[in-house]
Parts: structure tokens; sequence; C-alpha cells
């Protein structure tokens, strides 16, 4: 009795190509079309890895757990008050949101700002956004120091006149030279520096320049108003768990503002709140159904590359069915004439997908450093799926030939000696 062929064996591969030039036209065809699916699978699921690196990159510039509260017009009348009114915070408006949240809260920041602040240093200008802060703002917006120190809490109570300022402002007030302990001056009112940071959100972020909350009030007439209030939620281990924490918080605070200052409950516009958690979790599950459409227009795409390798599998059945009678004439077990068919079937599922997998990364390699914006960076495939889509190939190559082989194996030795 026959016993089946090893995978190996010199002479199955022998067959193999002579069954593949008999029908050249077919072979190519088909490899083609598994190519294709192969290599647009690997693009769609690069680009959406540079998707997911960008939004990340984007949420990496803020703490992804931040509550923001702002304040602008009213747009709706209310309680027998007409729209148009400016709605202020004030210091009192944040010790209330600390008292009331304070076993939720990480960190916490009141922020009295300027745009375009005039800022100086022996005959060099430029204007920078100025933050009046607390010392927890460093670890809001996530920013890391170069150099020196940040605000400190004792700056806050002292209402010191000290200045933290980004790495564009130490590169065009200071050229590069030494900037902690020096004196800037800030609309006039002399400031040291004390510390020069880095931020994740890049030059846009660095152009700033950060002083104690308290100072700025006072120095810039500022009084005890707030342009805005910052947050950060305490993380628990169950994100979907963090979500809802951090919006019943910032719901509330949205509630609490528009009750104590009369605000229309629709008016959107005039007390913004802002839940970076809540978007986090909105723009991920998008992500992961981009990713997931991908996948399914790549698996689409390897589909008919797996009928066009079971239709020429079904070919080289029909054309060799008097051969396989012979076979099973002579004692081949059905097993073997499986082994037989699938070999071809998954050897050119594999060597058309292969060469897709690679063109497919090598192309990605190559575009990576030229794709890179505020929502593409980077695109390339990692290991994981480098790995799912060689499964995919063994898999698709075995139930292209699945079906083929099956057929072949139930051929009768005395049918197929009839056959013409």
């Amino acid at each position: 009795m026959q016993k089946p062929k090893l995978m190996f064996d010199i002479e199955s591969w022998q067959e193999i190509f002579e069954t593949m030039r008999k029908n050249l036209l077919q072979t190519i065809l088909t490899m083609v079309s598994v190519f294709s699916g192969i290599f647009i699978l690997v693009i769609l699921l690069g680009f959406s890895t540079g998707i997911q690196k960008g939004v990340k990159t984007q949420f990496e510039q803020d703490a992804a757990n931040r509550i923001s509260v702002s304040t602008r017009v009213t747009t709706k009348g209310y309680k027998g008050l007409n729209p148009g009114r400016y709605i202020q915070m004030r210091n009192n408006d944040f010790e209330a949101v600390n008292k009331k949240y304070e076993d939720n809260i990480e960190f916490k920041s009141g922020v009295y700002n300027m745009w375009g602040s005039q800022v100086t240093y022996k005959g060099e200008t430029g204007n920078y956004s100025l933050y009046g802060v607390y010392p927890d703002q460093q670890f809001i917006v996530n920013s890391s120091l170069v150099n020196g120190r940040f605000i400190s809490i004792d700056d806050l109570n002292e209402s010191r006149k000290v200045a933290v300022i980004g790495n564009e402002v130490h590169q065009n007030l200071f050229k590069g030279k030494k900037a902690v302990g020096e004196l800037i001056s800030i609309f006039g009112v002399n400031f040291q520096v004390i510390g020069i940071f880095t931020d994740p959100g890049g030059a846009r972020q660095e152009n700033l320049v950060y002083v104690p909350l308290s100072t700025a009030q006072v120095a810039f007439n500022g009084g005890d108003k707030l342009r805005s209030l910052t947050y950060t939620v305490k993380m628990s281990d169950n994100f979907d768990e963090a979500v809802l924490l951090s919006e019943a918080m910032a719901q509330g605070i949205e509630t609490d503002i528009k009750t104590k200052y009369s605000v229309h409950p629709d008016d959107r516009a005039a007390v913004q709140v802002r839940n970076s958690l809540e978007q986090a979790e909105k723009i991920y599950s998008l992500i992961d159904t981009v990713r997931s459409v991908f996948w399914f227009i790549g698996i689409g795409t390897i589909i008919a590359g797996i009928v066009g390798v079971s239709n020429i599998m079904l070919i080289v059945v029909k054309e060799r069915t008097k051969e396989i009678g012979i076979r099973k004439a002579i004692g081949a077990l059905p097993s073997s004439i499986i082994t037989m068919i699938l070999q071809e079937s998954v050897f050119i599922t594999a060597v058309a997908g292969f060469f897709g997998l690679f063109t497919g990364v090598i192309l990605l390699q190559i575009v990576s450093p030229f794709v890179d914006n505020d929502f593409i960076k980077a695109p390339q495939v990692d290991f994981a799926t480098a790995m799912s889509t060689v499964i995919i190939l063994i898999v698709a190559g075995a139930l292209a030939g699945y079906i083929p082989a099956r057929r072949a194996a139930r051929i009768k030795p005395i049918e197929a000696l009839r056959d013409e």
C-alpha cells in the first residue's frame, strides 16, 4: 500500500510545478488576486495603525482624563435675564468645585490667561500666551521640565513673581542661553525665570509662559477672576467606570455653574465643559470600527482570491481525474490524494500571499516617514498583525483546496479510468 507523500517529496513538487505550467494563465491570475488581497489588507491595517497613533498623540498633549470648564456669553434668555450676559467665573467657583468633588479629583488648577502678552528679555521681545495657574497644571497638560522647576504652592501662596517658560520662548528670547535665574519683563512687570518646559503638543504649546495664578490676578488686574477651571479625574482600573465617573462629574460641574449664574440648561455656549475621557472613548471606539471595516474589506478581497484558487484546483482535479484513478487503483489512500491537492493549493496561496505581505510592509516602510500629520502618523504593520496575515494565508490556502481535495478523494478508480 502506498504511503502518503511528504511535503518535501521532490516528485510532489515536480507535479505541482508541471500543473502550474499547464495552467499558467489561470495560475497567474489567481496569484494576482491573492497578492492583491493581502497587499490591500496590509496597507489598510498599516494606515489604521497610523490613525490610531495620530489620535493617541493628540490626546497625549493633555491628560486623557481631563475636564476643562470655560464660560462665554449667554445665547438664551432665562428667568427674566436677557441673552448676551458674559458669565465670569471666580476663585470661589473653583473652591466650590474642589470641595464638592474632592474625592474624585486627581489634579486641579484655576486658570487666568491672557493672549498676546508682550514678553521682553534684554532687547528681545515676543508675544506669548500668559497663563496664571496652580502647580498641578504641569501634570494636567503633561509638560516636562527641561531645566529648573515648576510653580510651587509657596509661589502661589506668596504671589511670587516667578515664571516657567516654554522651550520655544526660551529659544526665541534667550537664543538657547541660560534662562533659569534671569529676569524677563511681562507688560513691564519683572518675573524671574525658574524653569523651562517642553510639551507633547509641540511648538504651539511651548509658546506659553506660566506664572502663579495669584500673581497673574494681582499683577494684571485680574482681581479674583478665572478664565477656566481644569481638572483630571482619578482613574479606576475599569475604563468604563472611569468614563461614567468623569461624565457624572462634568455634568455636575456644568449644572452647578449654570444654576449659580442663572444660565439656561440648554445654553451650550455660555458654559462649556469638555471631557477628554468621554471624547477618548468615542474616538477610540470609532478607530476600532474603522479597523474592523478595513479588516472586512481586506478579508473580502482575500476571499475573492480564495475562490480563484479553489476554481483552479477544481480544474486541476478535472484534468488529473484519470491519474488520480490510477493512483487509487494501485493503493493510494484518500488522505494522500487530499494532501497532494492541499499542498498545491497552499503553495499557490502562500507564494502570492507572502509576496503581497512583503510588498505591503516594504511600501509602508518607504512612505511612513513622509506621513506625519495631526491624524495619521507613521503607518506601519506590527508583528502581531503580520503574524495574523500569515495565519490567514495558511487557512485560506487550506480552505481553497479543501473542496477540490475532497472531490478528488471521492473519485472511484473504475469511473476515473473511463474518463476522457
